[in-house]
């Protein structure tokens, strides 16, 4: 049996084929929710979805039609540019804060230099007007603060769903390195095997060569894993923190608001109007930040659906290489083809000594099926067969010691080459990372969408509450700020003419006393 030369040509294919799949795969090292990997390929998909189809800000307000590709820019100017509604109210609202604080300082410093008349006015309404305002007042509190409920709990439940779609994701990557890693361990046993063959000097400097580039390949993968994880648990914290001390602040300055304006506290209430002012203004910002986040959620589980649809020809190939990986193809055929015809060939020596020396030898299970699939029968032999590994206990008692390490060192390679096979045939065919789509499209997909679109729904409800809830206190606080203006100014002319009256009294009295003198 000629073991040694298709034993080489075997190492040979099958550290050509992790190579090809190690360093195509270095590529979707990166592999994230929002950041799916970042890659040299800037190519346009080949198919597009119309639901990307959006006004870009950084092409002169321009139809974006690239299609969902988060290397381009332009796909994600005309994304976020999706929540302007959010982002225009917003500035809206607060030029109205602007206007209205000048309002109120022009209207002061006139009133304080030169309106001194007494204006006569009905204070007749002013408990009724106070008791509408309060009853106003509590209505939008109670709603604001359910509002603030349904915002925190969509919150929390869109942060664990995305943190888990990451984890998934970064996993995927970690397989894919650990896969490489189990590859180059096979390879070092082959190289330890081989040494005490005649070929074994040629052989060990070549798979010590493969595998140290293998190991720095599944490094790069396993680093880039770990930074992009980072990046994106960094990102999703700050999104996540950001909306919660938002609600946290919106719910201690509403009751604060209502505590003070309750007992009166009337300078406290000023102040908390400009600080409910500025927090409505963050709460429409967060409305069209988690509109645009929703657009985004859905044009990833769109492309995913294509990617599961024809991972060849998807919105995802310019940044996922499977059609690269799927170029180790033939390398990984050629390996089954010569594991495949090896075995047969031992098995038509087997027969040849049956038939000679009348031996009774039991036949070497072929792992692989007939051709041209070559597919692999992992743990599926017929019986009165051994695995290929198992070939050295049958032979020991007919062959020379020296021939038996011989044949235990050919026999141990290709076995470890077949341990690694199932794990480089799923990398090669992509098939970890259509498995981990499929996972999330399945599991997370649906409910990523209905959170984020929780949020910003409670979001608009919540901003809503807050402009009237602010305008009714601001309408009670000017109202107030006049009467009490207007009943002071009563107040000094009353005792004025209080003061005249009585010194004319005086006056005549004193009179009447000199004159009866």
């Amino acid at each position: 049996m000629e073991f040694p030369h298709r034993t080489k040509l075997l190492l040979s294919l099958f550290s050509i084929l992790t190579l090809l799949s190690a360093f195509n795969f270095t590529h979707v090292s990166g592999l994230s929710g929002r950041q799916l990997l970042q890659t040299e390929n800037t190519s346009e998909p080949l198919r597009h979805s119309d639901d990307t189809v959006r006004v870009d800000p950084l092409d002169h307000f321009n139809k974006y039609k690239g299609g969902f590709d988060i290397t381009n820019k332009h796909y994600w100017s005309s994304t976020i540019f999706t929540g302007i509604p959010g982002y225009a109210i917003g500035v809206a609202w607060l030029l109205c804060g602007i206007g209205y604080g000048g309002f109120l300082v022009v209207t002061t410093f006139w009133s304080k230099s030169g309106n001194r008349k007494l204006k006569k006015k009905s204070f007749s309404c002013y408990k009724h007007c106070y008791l509408w305002h309060i009853i106003l007042a509590s209505f939008f509190t109670i709603l604001a603060i359910a509002a603030l409920g349904l915002v925190l709990g969509g919150n929390v439940k869109f942060h664990s769903r995305a943190s888990t779609v990451v984890d998934i994701v970064i996993e995927t990557a970690n397989n894919a390195s650990g896969t490489i890693y189990n590859t180059t361990g096979a390879m070092r046993n082959i190289r330890e095997n081989l040494e005490t063959t005649d070929v074994g000097f040629q052989a060990s400097n070549f798979l010590t060569s493969t595998s140290d580039q293998l190991d720095d390949e599944a490094a790069d993968i396993e680093r880039e894993a770990r930074k992009n994880r980072r990046l994106i648990h960094k990102g999703l914290n700050i999104v996540y923190i950001i909306t919660t001390v938002i609600v946290s602040l919106n719910l201690v300055a509403v009751i604060a608001l209502s505590v003070s304006g309750f007992l009166k506290f009337r300078r406290a209430v000023q102040w908390l109007i400009v600080f409910c002012w500025f927090l409505t203004i963050l709460c429409w910002f967060s409305f069209g930040l988690y509109f645009f986040l929703e657009n985004f959620v859905g044009d990833t589980c769109t492309a995913l659906e294509d990617f599961q649809q024809d991972p060849y020809n998807s919105s995802l190939s310019s940044i996922l290489p499977c059609d690269e990986l799927l170029s180790a193809k033939p390398v990984l055929s050629e390996v089954s083809a010569g594991i495949y015809d090896l075995v047969n060939e031992v098995n038509s020596n087997i027969t040849s000594l049956q038939q000679t020396m009348s031996l009774n030898l039991v036949y070497v299970c072929n792992p692989f099926s007939e051709p041209p699939e070559y597919k692999y029968l992992q743990g599926n032999c017929p019986e009165n067969t051994i695995p290929i590994g198992e070939i050295p206990k049958a032979l020991k008692v007919f062959i020379s010691t020296s021939n038996f390490k011989t044949v235990e060192a050919y026999t141990t390679s290709i076995q470890n080459l077949l341990n690694a096979y199932p794990g480089m045939e799923d990398l090669v065919e992509c098939q970890t990372v259509k498995d981990a789509f499929s996972e999330i499209l399945i599991k997370h997909c649906e409910p990523l969408k209905r959170y984020v679109r929780m949020v910003w729904v409670a979001m608009v409800f919540l901003s809503v509450i807050m402009v009237v809830l602010v305008l009714v206190w601001t309408t009670k606080a000017r109202h107030e700020r006049n009467y009490h203006s207007s009943d002071g100014s009563v107040k000094h002319h009353i005792a004025a003419a209080n003061m005249l009256d009585s010194g004319m009294a005086n006056a005549g009295n004193g009179n009447t006393d000199h004159t009866l003198v």
